[in-house]
C-alpha cells in the first residue's frame, strides 16, 4: 500500500515537493496545507489534490508529511506530526535553533517515526558518485555563491547555503570539527549575507567554505584533496572529475559515473523507502543536528569576529 504524503506549505519549495510526489508510482499525495489562498488553489488546480483547511485535518488523512514551512516552525510542526504517528521530511535546516532541533530529534526517538532531513546535496549524483571515491580526505575547498533573492531571509547565508556543504564535509570526513574560524559580512539584509569558514578537523583535514547570496554569478563548486588525487565535484553540472598522480611523472584525470538525475527526486524516494522498510534514512535528523551545531558555531565565530573589527575599528 502506498504511503499518503502530505506538504506542508506551497511556496518555492513546497511546490517542487508536490510535484514529485504526486509522479511519483511509489507514494500517493494526501493533500496540502497551505495558509496563502492563491498557493492553495494554484496545487488544487495543477494537482487535483486536497487542500487540508488545518493540520489536524491533515494528520487524519495523511501517513507522513513534508514540512516546507519557514525554518522558525519546523520544530512545533514536526514534532506535532510525529506525536500523532506521522513519519516526517523536514526542509534544511533542521531547525532555527540546535535545542529546536533537538526536540526534533528527541520526538522521532519517542514516537519511533521516521526523521528525513531535506539536506538535497546528499543526493546530487555528483556527491553519491563522489562517496565511494573518497580514501583519506586532507583538503576541501568549496564555494557556493548565489545572486540576491528575497527568498529565505528569515536565515542567514550560513543555514540558507553554507549549511549544504556542512553536512556534505561531515558526511564525507566523518568527524566533527575541533576548531572553527570564520568571519562574514551583513550587506543586503539584516542577516550574514557572505561568510568564509576554516574548518580543522582532529585528523588534520582542512576544509575551507565560502558562501555568499550577493554575488553576480551562482557558482556550486567543491574541490576535494586526497592522497595522490584530487577531485573537483560540479554540484550545478552534476559531474565529478577525479586527477590522479601516475608515476613517474604524469596526471591521469577521468570522469566519475554520475548519471544526471533530480536529486529531489532521488530524496524523495529515499523517503518512501525509509518509510515502508523503516529503516534510518539517508540523511537523519541526528546528522542534520550535526550540521546544525557547527553551523551555529559558525555564527558565534563570525560575531566574535565582527566585534574584533568593531573594536579595532573604534565602533560601537
Amino acid at each position: 500500500m502506498k504511503p499518503r504524503i502530505a506538504v506542508i506549505g506551497a511556496g518555492a519549495f513546497g511546490r517542487n515537493h508536490i510535484r514529485v510526489i504526486h509522479q511519483s508510482e511509489h507514494a500517493e499525495l494526501a493533500g496540502v496545507l497551505e495558509p496563502n489562498p492563491e498557493r492553495a488553489d494554484e496545487a488544487r488546480k495543477t494537482y487535483d489534490c486536497r487542500i487540508f483547511s488545518s493540520l489536524d485535518e491533515l494528520m487524519r488523512n495523511a501517513d507522513a508529511a513534508v514540512v516546507a514551512t519557514p525554518t522558525v516552525s519546523h520544530a512545533e510542526i514536526g514534532c506535532a506530526l510525529m506525536e500523532q504517528g506521522l513519519d516526517v521530511l523536514i526542509e534544511k535546516p533542521i531547525a532555527h535553533t540546535v535545542d529546536a532541533g533537538r526536540a526534533l530529534v528527541k520526538s522521532a526517538a519517542r514516537n519511533e517515526r521516521i526523521l528525513q532531513v531535506g539536506h538535497l546535496e546528499r543526493f546530487n549524483p555528483a556527491v553519491i558518485a563522489l562517496k565511494p571515491a573518497i580514501t583519506k580526505p586532507l583538503f576541501f575547498e568549496v564555494h557556493r555563491m548565489s545572486e540576491f533573492s528575497p527568498r529565505s531571509l528569515d536565515v542567514d547565508v550560513v543555514l540558507d547555503l553554507m549549511i549544504h556543504d556542512i553536512d556534505i564535509v561531515l558526511s564525507l570526513t566523518g568527524e566533527s570539527p575541533d576548531d572553527i574560524r570564520a568571519a562574514g559580512i551583513r550587506i543586503l539584509s539584516q542577516k550574514v549575507d557572505i561568510a568564509n569558514v576554516r574548518l580543522q578537523f582532529p585528523s588534520g583535514c582542512i576544509a575551507n567554505l565560502t558562501a555568499s547570496r550577493v554575488s553576480t554569478e551562482r557558482v556550486r563548486k567543491l574541490r576535494l584533496f586526497q592522497p595522490h588525487e584530487y577531485i573537483s565535484l560540479d554540484y550545478s553540472r552534476q559531474d565529478a572529475v577525479r586527477f590522479r598522480v601516475k608515476p613517474p611523472m604524469a596526471i591521469d584525470f577521468a570522469p566519475l559515473n554520475a548519471p544526471k538525475d533530480e536529486p529531489l527526486r532521488l530524496e524523495l524516494e529515499n523517503f518512501f523507502s525509509s518509510i515502508a522498510s523503516r529503516t534510518a534514512p539517508e540523511v537523519t535528523g541526528e546528522q542534520a543536528l550535526a550540521a546544525l551545531e557547527v553551523a551555529t558555531s559558525i555564527l558565534d565565530k563570525i560575531e566574535e569576529h565582527a566585534r574584533l573589527v568593531a573594536h579595532t575599528l573604534g565602533t560601537p
